[in-house]
């Protein structure tokens, strides 16, 4: 992990209030959609674990893996569902995204097919997932500048016609990926009332990297994102 993940999820884990109480805690459900190749494993990794690996495995399914962050005197835990961007496994992605609070939808800025297939996924998001989602767009591969082929302004007049947040990131060179994660986390909502975690599930604070691939995915994830003051 690198140092500003050190410190971003230290100053979560740490902060309190004036008067001696913990932080209040919210966990959320983030969902990471988009081609196969596009870098969302890469993103996550990143954001997760400060690291980058030139050659990435294809997700098989989807991996989970979590991270905190600190939003005012928030406590904020994601869980983030990193999935797999074949088309095989796109029948499997409603069973990921149902339920998420959060969705990051990521193309290739050096893939212009990679951009129109991100189109497609925020009109599923919009017509299929929760109606106050909190979705991103991320152009990735912002490092191979010399093989654009999605320019900055068309990627930025789409997102906001659309209502997402948009930014380029670089997984290998760190670039606006923990400032995405982070415009999300302040997004979201953190005035709901409640102590469990989403689908049952209690996150690691980042501090371990995790592939799930449940065998019922329904199961996982299905409530809302929940705040409640830590003990």
């Amino acid at each position: 992990m690198t140092s500003n993940n050190r410190q971003t999820t230290n100053a979560a884990a740490n902060r309190s209030t004036a008067n001696g109480q913990a932080a209040r805690t919210c966990q959320f459900k983030m969902v990471l959609l988009g081609e196969s190749a596009v870098g969302k494993s890469s993103l996550v990794l990143r954001f997760v674990k400060g690291q980058f690996h030139e050659y990435q495995e294809s997700t098989i399914g989807a991996a989970f893996l979590t991270q905190t962050v600190s939003v005012d005197d928030t406590t904020v835990k994601l869980e983030l569902w990193d999935t797999a961007g074949q088309e095989r496994y796109h029948s499997l992605a409603p069973m990921y995204y149902r339920g998420a609070q959060a969705a990051i939808v990521v193309y290739d800025i050096t893939n212009a097919d990679t951009f129109s297939r991100a189109k497609v996924w925020v009109k599923e998001l919009q017509r299929q997932a929760a109606p106050n989602i909190v979705i991103a767009l991320a152009g990735n591969k912002a490092d191979l500048l010399a093989k654009r082929q999605i320019e900055v302004a068309d990627a930025q007049a789409y997102a906001e016609e659309n209502g997402l947040i948009f930014m380029e990131t670089s997984a290998k060179t760190a670039m606006n990926v923990n400032d995405i994660f982070m415009a999300i986390a302040k997004k979201l909502p953190k005035n709901q009332d409640s102590s469990t975690t989403p689908g049952g599930r209690r996150g690691n604070d980042g501090q371990s990297l995790t592939v799930d691939q449940p065998s019922n995915p329904r199961s996982v994830g299905n409530d809302g994102g929940c705040c409640g003051g830590s003990k």
